[in-house]
């Protein structure tokens, strides 16, 4: 593989990973009305989810009327997925420069498992949500990993 096309491959698994920090992050501005929607859809009846997603609406709902402030806490969570995105633009100008910024994300993506299986079960999130967690760290981790060993075929 030539090493201009080995860089095409680079650039649009950086866009697929940036475009999901930002997606990530941009939705974590808006989790009353996500939870509502998502309550209206899949929140009827008495499985398990349906329970869970009122359940975390609720919370949602009563702290913005009570306690709105605590909302920020989470514009701030928002605001680092942005950050952070911006840091892989790095990697997309120069990536054999920038692979640390691969590697600090790969790092960050293992990071995620140990802090949703340990906190989780703190915070009463109910074990399977937890694998939803744990599975950001991994499908994060997978473009990643291919824009890694893509950049050390470069070198």
């Amino acid at each position: 593989m030539t090493s201009e096309r080995r860089l095409r491959r680079i650039r649009l698994w950086l866009a697929v990973f940036i475009v999901g920090l930002v997606l990530s992050g941009v939705t974590a501005f808006l989790l009353t009305w996500e939870l509502g929607l998502l309550v209206r859809w899949f929140g009827q009846g008495d499985s398990a989810l349906a329970e869970w997603l009122r359940t975390v609406h609720t919370g949602l709902v009563e702290t913005d009327r009570h306690y709105p402030f605590l909302a920020y806490g989470t514009d701030w969570l928002a605001f680092a997925h942005l950050v952070i995105a911006v840091a892989f633009i790095g990697p997309w100008r120069d990536p054999v420069k920038n692979i640390w910024v691969i590697e600090f994300g790969l790092i960050a993506c293992a990071m995620v498992l140990p802090l949703a299986l340990i906190a989780g079960p703190l915070r009463g999130i109910p074990f399977g949500w937890r694998l939803i967690d744990c599975a950001f760290g991994v499908f994060g981790a997978i473009p990643l990993w291919v824009i890694r060993q893509e950049i050390r075929q470069l070198y």
